[in-house]
């Protein structure tokens, strides 16, 4: 027999609005309606009051202080690693990296890795949707080596195609670095099969999962990748602090990327011995307090339930979708089967910016630009997208308020 699944329980979105209190403004006179989330996600109360409570009860450095403040400065910093391993479901705490973000965690793995394995001849494969981060670090790294970057083209519906990505592939193909979740299209990409099929051909995987984290569980063995990235601002938490995962074996064949404090073993004035993991990789003082926040973030994501959260944006997003279309002169961008919180789109004789500061004069926030993707918009033959993007505290209300800015604009521009 076989048992039916039940869907998630919906939420509480008002009661989960209450725990954001910047959502509770005017913009220009209107009720902010906040759809920007790819770029950055809202704090709640939980991660502003973690923040609040270290920065007046616990600060201090961190590691080998022997005075009260200092340790326990670093035990909160230890045990915020504790969570990121638990919620990616890592093997060992030892495999997560703190760093500023998911730029800095690629930077990380192009250079450490690239510079000391990568020889002329050798090829690194990305494809045709990332994210200027995940282009231009190894664009650097191949002037640098000699290496050759190949890239994976999509459809015009922004779906990977796996064919062309399978010819790719050849002995010289040393990392194969993708993007999980698309920011300017929405397009989740089957990373699972994309990893399976690099290491058949022996290459190691990267993902950039800056905007899967958020949206769907993430099981770094599951997936089977080597390294994962992601940002803390963009799942709920503060600015400026990131993680990269990379299993043992491979960041132990890694160089350091930077050198300084905490990184080292020993040091004289003739040779340097570098630290074990993780700390070989985290050079200097680190952002305590937003590691500590980042902590609060997931435990806040966590008890809300991803499940639910997946859920309730993917009614919104089906709902924008759907809404937006009963506008003729609205062509969406990037219409993927598989696709996260993400609506681009674009309008008939109304540049993106326009739309944009239309909107935002009914306090309506998105973003509008290539989205750090100019080779997407390149692929697609236009300029630039507006998008909006949505987290779990949106609601059908806002998108209709997006719609009616939309329709606005029209008038407008018309």
């Amino acid at each position: 027999m076989t048992i039916a699944q039940s869907a998630p329980a919906p939420l509480d979105v008002d009661a989960i609005r209450q725990e954001f209190p910047i959502l509770h403004q005017d913009v220009r006179g209107k009720p902010l309606v906040y759809l920007d989330n790819a770029a950055t996600t809202q704090k709640p109360l939980a991660v502003i009051d973690r923040l609040t409570e270290y920065y007046t009860t616990i600060n201090a450095n961190v590691h080998r202080g022997v005075h009260t403040l200092s340790q326990k400065a670093t035990d909160a910093f230890e045990s915020a690693r504790e969570a990121v391993r638990s919620y990616l479901n890592a093997a060992d705490d030892r495999e997560v990296i703190f760093v500023r973000g998911t730029s800095e965690a690629i930077n990380l793995v192009a250079h450490g890795y690239g510079r000391s394995r990568l020889e002329p001849g050798d090829e690194i494969i990305i494809s045709a949707m990332e994210h200027h981060s995940n282009i231009v670090p190894w664009q650097m790294v191949c002037e640098e080596t000699g290496a050759k970057l190949r890239v994976i083209p999509m459809t015009d519906s922004g779906e990977l195609l796996l064919e062309e990505y399978a010819r790719l592939l050849t002995p010289r193909t040393r990392l194969v670095s993708v993007v999980y979740v698309s920011n300017s299209l929405g397009t989740v990409n089957p990373v699972r099969e994309i990893t399976a099929m690099a290491h058949q051909a022996g290459a190691l995987v990267m993902l950039d999962g800056a905007q899967a984290v958020q949206h769907l569980p993430v099981d770094v063995q599951e997936l089977g990748c080597d390294f994962f990235a992601f940002s803390g601002h963009k799942l709920y938490g503060p600015t400026g602090i990131g993680v990269l995962w990379g299993r043992q074996e491979a960041l132990e064949e890694m160089a350091p990327y930077q050198g300084g404090g905490e990184m080292i073993r020993t040091v004289t004035f003739e040779k340097t011995t570098y630290n074990d993991l993780p700390h070989r990789f985290e050079a200097g003082t680190p952002d305590i307090a937003g590691v500590v926040a980042l902590e609060a973030a997931l435990e806040w994501v966590s008890a809300v339930g991803l499940d639910r959260i997946a859920a309730h944006e993917a009614d919104l997003v089906e709902y924008a979708t759907t809404s937006l279309s009963f506008n003729r002169r609205v062509q969406l961008i990037g219409e993927a089967k598989e696709r996260s919180s993400v609506v681009s789109f674009v309008m008939e004789a109304a540049h993106p910016h326009d739309i944009g500061t239309i909107l935002d004069s009914e306090g309506i926030a998105v973003r509008t630009g290539h989205h750090c993707t100019q080779p997407v918009m390149d692929r697609l033959g236009i300029a630039a997208t507006a998008r909006a993007s949505f987290a779990v505290y949106n609601t059908r209300d806002e998108v209709d308020a997006l719609v009616s800015g939309v329709n606005k604009v029209a008038e407008v521009l018309g």
